[in-house]
């Protein structure tokens, strides 16, 4: 019985183990600008572009929709576009929360590229500076 219960505990140990995310290393990243911020009743909506490593030019747009009446968190869901090296159009839906310290915003989200890749994605958006810095953390590699 003992041996049993070393076994199972070894294998579940296992399988956490081996669907851990690894958050200190990401795969790719870069700085996007932001080009535009649009008030709304309970939200705003901010507009991207720039370079990310392993994506080129990336283009999106995010809604931000308060959580509180105090605005420093919610959740968020947008679009993104981005043209490769090689031309090729890649898209994917954004879902997932921010939070919001001072003049820096948190994006959490994952998203579904249009070529089979998923990412985990955290966004460091500076409102002063106008710059968001990307890192994206790879789950399902695309094809």
């Amino acid at each position: 019985m003992k041996k049993l219960l070393f076994t199972l505990t070894l294998s579940i140990l296992s399988t956490f183990i081996s669907y851990s995310q690894d958050l200190t290393n990401p795969q790719g990243g870069g700085i996007l600008q932001i080009e535009s911020v649009i008030p709304g009743d309970g939200y705003s909506k901010m507009n991207f572009k720039g370079d990310i490593t392993g994506y080129g030019k990336v283009f999106a747009s995010i809604k931000l929709n308060s959580g509180d009446s105090s605005k420093t968190s919610g959740s968020l869901n947008g679009q993104a576009r981005t043209i490769l090296n090689n031309g090729t159009l890649l898209s994917s839906p954004l879902n997932g929360s921010w939070k919001r310290e001072g003049s820096i915003i948190k994006f959490y989200f994952t998203d579904d590229v249009s070529n089979g890749a998923m990412n985990f994605v955290i966004w460091d958006v500076d409102i002063l500076s106008e710059t968001a810095n990307v890192k994206y953390y790879e789950l399902h590699a695309g094809n």
